[in-house]
Order: structure tokens, then C-alpha cells, then sequence
């Protein structure tokens, strides 16, 4: 490679057009161009994979990748639950469709399980365990030997991430990791492959809504979920509806911030809230943050963690915290 542009196969460059870097668009690649080809030698190296495939930026790269290398022997797939937004899924099917990856819905129920239900510290253990095994059972039947997902480099770093643990016993392959892509390496990848999703928000699961502690229900994840297609619809890009037992805490980003702060936001969301079920309405004004119903500190000890066990679940609504959000 010259430094300029990512190798895509000659056999494949008619329809992968998608792929290819965009007059102006075009990066130096130099800092990652050893990555890339890396991680796209290492999946050419195999008979065939599937990639779960979320529609998110991590997993968006590792399919265009794999198909770059792999052509029809990769699969992108996406496991539909209580759990996914539904304009998640319809995003996942329009990136798959701009790669040309075949892709594949496969459906379970994360509510099914009762450690996923009663949603403790674990429950993205829970959680990533279930949707990596539906992918491994899609990837048997398709004759497929090997499942990717779109881990990168700065994940295992980024505070309490029981997923991983489930990645990691149940052997499925991280290209992004295994080649120390980082993720700001990974959305300067997707820009030069031209892919739609490169500056796409992280957009965690449902259930990362609900602190520790409080059920997962189908209730709470519908209500959750229709209240942020609510601020969508307003033309929001980051952001988060927290349900802490009915009442709702809405995260906007902080440059958006005075927009949700308008009075006819302000009326419009607290009815339109209040008519799917939450009791209060709430707007943080700290803003969107990852994690902003984690404790404190990671560092808290296991004795500390079971004397709060004995607390009442919800004496301060704000106090019903999560180890495991996006």
C-alpha cells in the first residue's frame, strides 16, 4: 500500500464502490494503515465469519473488513430482543445493505433469564453471553467456523465491562483488539471506507437504562425506548432517558443542552413522557455522560458492595446505580 489507500480485492471493487475513500474525505491513514491491513489479512485468513453485528461504528468496520477479505463468506448478524431499539435494527439493516454484507436477524429474549432479569453488576455478562450464543449457533448452521465482534482497543480500559469476559470464554475473535485499534482509530477507518456510521454515537442496549438493582422488565424497556425515539424525533443526537422507577432523567449533550431547555421541548416531553407511563419528568443538567448512573468509584470493595446489599433498593431514586452502562 502506498499510504493512501486501502487495498480492496480487484474481484470485488464493483460493487464494494461503498468502501472506497471520497474525493475530499480522504485521510492520512499512515498512523493506522498497518492495523487495517492487518486486521483485514488476519479475517482473510479464514474459511469464513460472522459478525455480530450491531450497526455501530466497531462492528460496521469489522464487516466491511471482513467482506473487503471475505466477500460471500461473511456474514453480518443481528440478534433483535426486548433490548434492541427497533430504529436500531432498521439502522443495522441500511449498513449492511451500504457494505453489502449479507446479513442475517436471528431473535431471542434476554428476559427469558433470570440473572438478566434481576440485574445486578453482571447483567451485560448475562447479557453478551445469550447474544453471542444465538450468533454461534447462526454461525453452525451457516457453516461458518468463526464468529467476530467489533471489541476495539480501548474497551477492556473503559471501567467495569462484564461483556468481555463472555467474549473471551466463548472464544469469539476481535480483530479491532487483536491489532490495538483503538476507537478513534476505528472511526478514522470508517470515514476512509466511506461507511455513513463513522461518527455515529455509542448507543448501548435498553437495559443500561435501568440502574442496578431495579428489574429488567419489558415495561421499562418499551417506555424507555419510545421516549428516546421521542427526542430523536427532535432532531437529538446524544443522549439518554434513565428510568429510575418511574421517574425518568433525561441526558442530552451538553452542546444541546439549551435546546432541551425550551419551553416547547420542555411541555411536549414532559406529556408525551408522562402519557407512556413515567410519574416524573426530569432533565439532568450535568448532561449526557457514560456511565452517569455507575458508582463513583470501581474500586469499592466487595465487603462495601454487600452491606449497601442490605439497603433499602430505592431510598434515593439517584442512588440506584449501575456498574454496567454504556
Amino acid at each position: 500500500m502506498d499510504g493512501s489507500t486501502v487495498r480492496v480485492a480487484p474481484e470485488r471493487a464493483s460493487h464494494d464502490n461503498a468502501l472506497l475513500p471520497v474525493g475530499d474525505e480522504r485521510q492520512d491513514m499512515t498512523t493506522v494503515e498497518a492495523k487495517l491491513e492487518a486486521a483485514r489479512d488476519d479475517l482473510e485468513g479464514h474459511d469464513g465469519v460472522l459478525v455480530a453485528f450491531s450497526g455501530g461504528v466497531d462492528s460496521s468496520v469489522v464487516a466491511a473488513l471482513a467482506h473487503d477479505a471475505l466477500g460471500e463468506d461473511a456474514v453480518a448478524c443481528t440478534a433483535k430482543s426486548e433490548t434492541l431499539p427497533e430504529a436500531e435494527l432498521e439502522d443495522a439493516r441500511a449498513v449492511a445493505e451500504e457494505i453489502g454484507i449479507r446479513h442475517e436477524v436471528v431473535s431471542f429474549s434476554e428476559l427469558e433469564s433470570d440473572a438478566f432479569v434481576e440485574n445486578d453488576d453482571e447483567r451485560c455478562y448475562h447479557c453478551r453471553t445469550m447474544r453471542l450464543g444465538e450468533m454461534l449457533e447462526t454461525a453452525r448452521e451457516l457453516g461458518i467456523e468463526t464468529v467476530c465482534d467489533g471489541t476495539n482497543a480501548d474497551d477492556p480500559g473503559a471501567g467495569h465491562r462484564p461483556g468481555l469476559q463472555a467474549v473471551d470464554e466463548l472464544e469469539v475473535h476481535s480483530p479491532l483488539l487483536a491489532h490495538d485499534v483503538r476507537k478513534d482509530e476505528v472511526r478514522e477507518i470508517a470515514t476512509h471506507y466511506g461507511l455513513s456510521v463513522a461518527d455515529k454515537p455509542s448507543m448501548a442496549c435498553l437495559s443500561s437504562r435501568i440502574p442496578t438493582g431495579l428489574e429488567v422488565t419489558e415495561e421499562r424497556l418499551t417506555r424507555v425506548e419510545r421516549a428516546e425515539a421521542l427526542l430523536r424525533q427532535w432532531g437529538f443526537d446524544q443522549f439518554r432517558v434513565r428510568d429510575h422507577d418511574g421517574l425518568a432523567r433525561i441526558e442530552v449533550a451538553p452542546d444541546e443542552l439549551e435546546r432541551a431547555l425550551q419551553r416547547e421541548f420542555v411541555e411536549t416531553v414532559r406529556e408525551e413522557l408522562e402519557g407512556l407511563g413515567f410519574d416524573h419528568v426530569t432533565l439532568d443538567l450535568h448532561g449526557y455522560r457514560t456511565g452517569s448512573v455507575s458508582p463513583e468509584s470501581e474500586d469499592a470493595s466487595r465487603e462495601e458492595a454487600d452491606a449497601a446489599a442490605d439497603e433499602p433498593l430505592v431510598d434515593d431514586v439517584f442512588a440506584a446505580e449501575s456498574r454496567t452502562d454504556d
